[in-house]
């Protein structure tokens, strides 16, 4: 009469737990690649619209009553052709050490932002540009704050406030210096569109026209969305194939042993 079998790891129980461990994290990596593959197809998707809006030719500005009903996902990055006669208030700074949206600026400065008085009524905040820093550490030059007097037509593009991060520095109102794009923080400490303008719930990033200095300097924008979906994609579906072979092995084995012990048995 042989022995029976203990119930060890490669015993009846000891197959059916790992097999459900390895079905649970092949289930897992699968659907992680299956996110990714549909990430993709959304950041296609994203890239094709940002593409469009960026070559589209400038059209008028949004009417105030059009403002509350403005998305980032459906009207960022659209061109716009505007006049407006910047306040006669002091800009904000807002930090930066190089643009993944303008591959002409480099190093480190400021973006320049300022408050625009709409003919109709309105104030819109308005990115002037870049200003490179005069020394390192020192901050951007007093001469980048004279904005154009009188009205002006502007020609830009449609974006909404950044969000800060865990650690983003908070802003420096009293040196009127910021660390992310919130134009609307700005615009509260800054006493912008008061006493009696509304300020626009996005801001302009400006394409033309370049003051006669060339700083701050404005340009057009190019789009360069980070698209490594496919390759995390195929790397969970490796992972999971990893783990079906590895424990396809491991049965095959836990088998092989299991026919050995009923032999000497």
């Amino acid at each position: 009469m042989s022995a029976p079998v203990p119930l060890t790891r490669s015993g009846p129980r000891g197959i059916v737990g790992l097999g459900v461990v390895a079905l649970v994290m092949t289930a897992v990596l699968v659907s992680l690649g299956v996110w990714q593959l549909q990430r993709r197809v959304e950041k296609h998707a994203v890239i094709a619209a940002l593409d469009e809006r960026l070559a589209a030719p400038p059209a008028a500005l949004p009417p105030r009553a059009e403002w509350p009903t403005l998305t980032r996902a459906r009207d960022e990055f659209r061109r716009v052709s505007f006049a407006a006669t910047f306040e006669p208030r002091p800009p904000a700074h807002v930090y930066t050490s190089g643009s993944g949206l303008r591959p002409d600026v480099t190093g480190t400065g400021a973006w320049v932002f300022a408050a625009a008085d709409l003919a109709g009524g309105g104030t819109v905040v308005v990115n002037r540009g870049f200003a490179p820093e005069t020394a390192p550490g020192a901050g951007v030059s007093d001469a980048t704050d004279t904005a154009p007097a009188g009205a002006v037509q502007l020609t830009g593009y449609l974006r909404f406030p950044e969000r800060p991060g865990w650690f983003t520095p908070a802003a420096d109102p009293v040196r009127r210096l910021w660390f992310q794009r919130d134009h609307r923080d700005m615009a509260r400490a800054l006493a912008w569109g008061e006493p009696a303008g509304e300020v626009a719930p996005f801001y302009i990033d400006l394409e033309a026209p370049v003051p006669p200095g060339g700083v701050p300097k404005p340009g057009p924008l190019s789009v360069h969305l980070k698209d490594d979906h496919l390759q995390y994609a195929l790397t969970w579906f490796g992972l999971a194939a990893v783990v079906v072979a590895t424990f396809g092995f491991w049965l095959a084995g836990a088998r092989r042993g299991r026919a050995q012990r009923d032999g000497r048995n």
